[in-house]
């Protein structure tokens, strides 16, 4: 397969996902993807021009990276464009997709499905004040707006706006009685409208978002649309990227190794340490690590078991790891501590 060129490609790229995604884990799994786009989680226009900077910190490894911003005034994504534009970020993403209360209180998110023309207006002036890419997340429809002609129509209206690339959660979402979490179990998976996107608008950039679990599945995603976005799995088995690079980049270096991984990070935290975040904080990301390995509940209860933990620290994360890297070599799972290629 031919290499894919690094850097803006969105062949594959991890969800944005409020609390998860934040500048730990996008360090861990830089380390182990090269090429995968990571998200920021979603962070609020309010917060953004009224917050202590804090919300744009990210280290520069973490590159090729996204800011997803949340509002819906152009004026104020537009400000935060610029802001996120000198701190140097890859792409700016609008958040159309999140159900949730508390987002829809503050008029963006998925509601903002039924408003393609504020939609456009936000794209418009985000366009207008920077030269990054903007880019739009969504669904592919609420409540009973959920018909593929709103959808389509949804999509044409935003991208007269100067939008290109479309991320679609091929769920719909349900704005009132469901949470946030049901909405990503409960309303059917439906790719196929996805895919009818990508046939209808092919001059638009259609990413696929929603139920994807494997790279088998991502690859074969990739048939039909230009890129995939993976969210709960990678976040729940980070090693999962291990393969990317290889598979889907064509990238001929070797792949990541579970030690050298974990050295990286281990060197990442402590300074982090120094800079005053919590211990519980930088290990949460490292808690799939050896997810589907033996030895997996040992090694998240380490993690979680409060002042013993604490007392182990670095030294002891790597220390189990070792033992838990040679016990799955005994039993046969060096496959998974060394990807396929």
């Amino acid at each position: 397969m031919p290499a894919v060129p690094p850097g803006r490609s969105r062949r594959i790229a991890v969800a944005p996902m409020m609390e998860c995604t934040d500048r730990h884990f996008r360090y861990l799994a830089r380390l182990i993807s090269r090429h995968t786009l990571l998200y920021t989680e979603m962070v609020t226009t309010g917060a953004l021009l009224h917050g202590r900077g804090r919300e744009l910190a990210y280290d520069p490894a973490e590159h090729p990276l996204a800011l997803q911003l949340g509002g819906s005034e152009p004026e104020d994504l537009a400000r935060c464009a610029r802001r996120a534009a000198a701190a140097g970020f890859d792409e700016i993403n609008l958040n159309v997709g999140c159900p949730s209360d508390r987002v829809r209180a503050g008029r963006f998110g998925a509601c903002l499905m039924a408003e393609p023309h504020r939609v456009a207006a936000c794209v418009g002036a985000m366009r207008a004040a920077v030269d990054l890419p903007v880019t739009v997340k969504t669904r592919i429809g609420i409540d009973d707006r959920d018909s593929y002609d709103m959808l389509a129509e949804f999509v044409a209206t935003v991208a007269r706006a100067g939008c290109e690339t479309f991320i679609v959660h091929a769920r719909k979402a349900w704005l009132r009685g469901l949470s946030p979490k049901e909405n990503r179990e409960v309303p059917p998976l439906r790719h196929d409208v996805v895919y009818r996107l990508k046939t209808d608008f092919p001059e638009l950039e259609i990413v696929l978002n929603g139920g994807l679990r494997t790279l088998d599945e991502a690859a074969a995603a990739l048939e039909r649309v230009d890129g995939v976005m993976i969210g709960r799995a990678a976040y729940e088995d980070p090693w999962l990227l291990a393969a990317v690079d290889r598979r889907l980049f064509g990238d001929p270096r070797p792949p990541a190794q579970r030690d050298a991984v974990l050295a990286g990070y281990v060197e990442y935290a402590r300074d982090q340490r120094r800079l005053g975040v919590p211990l519980s904080v930088l290990r949460r990301p490292l808690m799939g690590l050896f997810r589907g390995l033996p030895g997996a509940r040992r090694w998240r209860r380490a993690l979680t078991c409060g002042a013993a933990a604490e007392a182990a620290g670095f030294d002891g994360i790597r220390a189990l790891a070792a033992s838990l890297e040679r016990a799955g070599r005994v039993a046969g799972e060096a496959g998974r501590i060394a990807p396929p290629v």
